[in-house]
């Protein structure tokens, strides 16, 4: 339903705690109900401002920002909350929490936020879960398949401090990936660009390109089987789809990887259990500040994922 009152439009001014958030998130959140397309058209046409200029979605609000938001009709609230099965599948799998962020083993499946056909995700069980927490927000993404290592800010400060780490080299990603065929061989660095397509269909597609984004990915071989090899991949960068994309480029395809994985490979590993795509976020080390010492956060496999496994060593020792 819509709300029939006219909209007017705003301006906002941006506080400390706003601060160092993308402009793009910034609107998501003022404009419940808008659609994320409507969205980034508003911020395409110029119709949104900051101190009177256009900006990019990508642009950073400062405190002190005036931030204008032109009328647009929002949908009322949503008339439910996150499921509750959602919800206690999401607080069972944190690994830890402190006064500044959570670290959670997101299960493959769900998404890190609603949207594009997904009502609810991990943010929105997690704010459903505490309705007195002041402040929630992602600190990075996972696609909807890939389990792991999810962290969620608690304060705004400790927000900025991991996307700056994100934005550089202080954060540390390894995960692990089922790849298709034997690997040959020790670690392997893929340096290759990539960029993101669009399909007229709106799929969200990514190749390696020349003239694409840097990106650097690194191969060791952690179990080599007869037709797979289980791979721990160091992130050196964190483009969109990147290794998967890597993995394709290798000619060794993750398994279960219905968008960029190989079919026949697919239908071998279903038949041995597979009933996701084989990525997970194992490992996650980083700091927030000068003082802290490094927070370590491994997430262990899916016992279904582990059970593939098994099911791969046995037929490796037959």
């Amino acid at each position: 339903m819509i709300d029939s009152k006219r909209p007017q439009v705003r301006e906002s001014t941006i506080n400390d705690e706003q601060g160092g958030q993308r402009v793009d998130n910034y609107l998501l959140k003022c404009l419940k109900g808008v659609p994320k397309s409507r969205v980034y058209r508003l911020l395409r046409k110029g119709e949104v401002r900051v101190n009177g200029r256009r900006i990019k979605p990508e642009y950073r609000l400062e405190p002190g920002d005036r931030v204008r938001i032109p009328p647009v009709r929002t949908a009322e609230a949503r008339p439910s909350d996150p499921n509750r099965s959602l919800v206690e599948r999401v607080e069972a799998s944190i690994l830890y929490e402190d006064d500044r962020l959570i670290v959670l083993n997101k299960p493959s499946g769900i998404a890190v936020h609603g949207g594009s056909g997904v009502s609810y995700g991990v943010i929105e069980a997690l704010r459903a879960s505490r309705p007195t927490a002041r402040f929630l927000e992602l600190a990075h993404r996972l696609d909807r398949d890939t389990s792991g290592c999810l962290v969620v800010a608690k304060r705004r400060s400790a927000l900025r401090a991991f996307q700056e780490q994100l934005r550089g080299t202080g954060i540390e990603k390894r995960y692990l990936a089922l790849l298709k065929g034997s690997w040959r061989g020790g670690v392997r660095r893929v340096d290759a660009p990539l960029r993101k397509n669009v399909l007229r269909s709106g799929e969200r597609m990514v190749n390696v390109d020349p003239e694409g984004k840097p990106a650097l990915s690194l191969f060791r071989p952690v179990t080599i089987y007869k037709a797979a090899t289980l791979v721990e991949v160091t992130l050196l960068t964190g483009r969109t789809h990147q290794i998967r994309v890597h993995a394709r480029h290798l000619g060794q395809p993750i398994a279960g990887d219905a968008k960029y994985g190989d079919e026949a490979f697919n239908r071998f590993m279903a038949e041995r259990g597979l009933k996701r795509l084989f990525l997970h976020a194992h490992q996650l080390g980083f700091t927030l500040d000068e003082a802290s010492t490094t927070l370590r956060i491994e997430a262990p496999l899916d016992p279904a994922l582990s059970a593939v496994l098994n099911q791969l060593e046995n037929e490796h020792a037959a």
